[in-house]
């Protein structure tokens, strides 16, 4: 008898990683029946039958609706919303992927109803509890059953924390083998329409910009240095800055001017951004994400934090972690551009077939429990 699985997401970025899952589970019909919940935690109107059709996966089975407003009060409404679903329909297993507010909320409420949870990309440690992402994470590997690992540090967290070594299963990113997917299909799309295509054309060679985090954008001196540093690299190398809304609104707040070299858009498309990044010369971000996929890539990044949950990225890839310091950032910057970038290598099992021994090791698991 089939098992009944249910895969939560919650933001863009959930979706990202659940799409090679579900390709996975396309693959093999006979091992599960699967159910795609989106908590609705972002709500995003781009989230259109064509975002869907894009990744390659069918609409969400099950929409909580949960919104916004503070961790505490999304966190409980989507614990009340998942609750009812798993009552009535319960699965056999939940699948959580990543660090966001649905991840922690969907794994309390099947654990306390007894279903056993699998976290993919479990075991990653800042070590900075002043982010959220880093205690919804240490939550939720707290009451995990299965730990589906990106990289060896992932693997070593959960050892040192406690965790059964037959738990934990290092099999690759599921956010890589999202990007090979996708690029697969960039390659062959009608690009024309691309915001980034224009951009493209018109710079030739170019950096890109993306930076959301609190940390960086809410504090006026920190975000006044990040973005002196911006004009200063951006007199050498023209500047892409797709900006978050969060982003745009303390730039206008805080006076801030990143001057004629850094050409600020909207949001783009996964796609659109794809497009755009995958040829820039140099990324500079305080994205987790992007920090992957760069390494994954081959692509120079500059991470704008003062740690990194991903080492992999700086001991294998192409990532550097420079902090926000502005006289460093340029540094990091000059020496890319001085063609003295990291020469990393793409890390371990980041082969675009992660999603493919998830399925198979959680078919295997949830077996021996008959």
């Amino acid at each position: 008898m089939k098992k009944t699985l249910y895969l939560v997401a919650g933001a863009r970025p959930n979706f990202m990683k659940i799409a090679p899952i579900v390709r996975a589970l396309q693959a093999r019909p006979d091992v599960f029946d699967w159910r795609i919940v989106h908590t609705g935690q972002h709500y995003d109107r781009e989230m259109s039958d064509v975002f869907f059709e894009e990744l390659g996966i069918p609409k969400p089975d099950f929409h909580l609706e949960a919104g916004g407003g503070s961790h505490a009060a999304q966190t409980a409404k989507i614990m009340v919303a998942f609750e009812e679903i798993c009552t009535h329909q319960r699965p056999d297993c939940v699948l959580v992927v990543g660090d966001v507010n649905s991840t922690l909320a969907c794994s309390i409420v099947a654990k306390k109803l007894h279903v056993p949870v699998a976290h993919v990309e479990a075991g990653l440690r800042s070590g900075d509890l002043r982010m959220p992402e880093e205690i919804n994470r240490l939550v939720t590997d707290s009451i995990s059953d299965w730990f589906f690992v990106t990289e060896p540090a992932g693997r070593d967290n959960l050892l040192r924390e406690g965790k059964l070594e037959d738990r934990v299963f290092f099999v690759g990113h599921v956010m890589v083998d999202n990007l090979f997917y996708q690029r697969d299909r960039l390659a062959a799309a009608d690009k024309s329409a691309f915001e980034s295509e224009a951009l493209k054309k018109r710079f030739g060679r170019y950096g890109v910009v993306t930076m959301h985090r609190p940390s960086n954008v809410d504090d006026p001196a920190t975000l006044a240095g990040i973005a002196g540093a911006l004009r200063d690299i951006s007199a050498k190398l023209p500047l892409v800055f797709p900006v978050h809304p969060r982003t745009r609104g303390n730039l206008g707040k805080f006076g801030l001017d990143l001057g004629p070299n850094v050409v600020l858009t909207k949001p783009l498309s996964y796609m659109d951004f794809l497009n755009l990044w995958k040829d820039a010369s140099l990324i500079l971000t305080d994205s987790g994400g992007l920090q992957e996929e760069t390494t994954a890539l081959g692509i120079a990044c500059v991470t704008l934090r003062e740690n990194t949950e991903r080492p992999v990225t700086v001991d294998e890839g192409t990532n550097t972690v420079v902090g926000v310091d502005p006289a460093k950032i340029v540094a990091a910057a000059d020496a890319v551009l001085a063609g003295r970038a990291k020469t990393g290598r793409r890390p371990q099992f980041w082969d675009g077939r992660a999603a493919e021994r998830i399925v198979e090791t959680l078919a295997e698991q949830l077996a021996r429990r008959d």
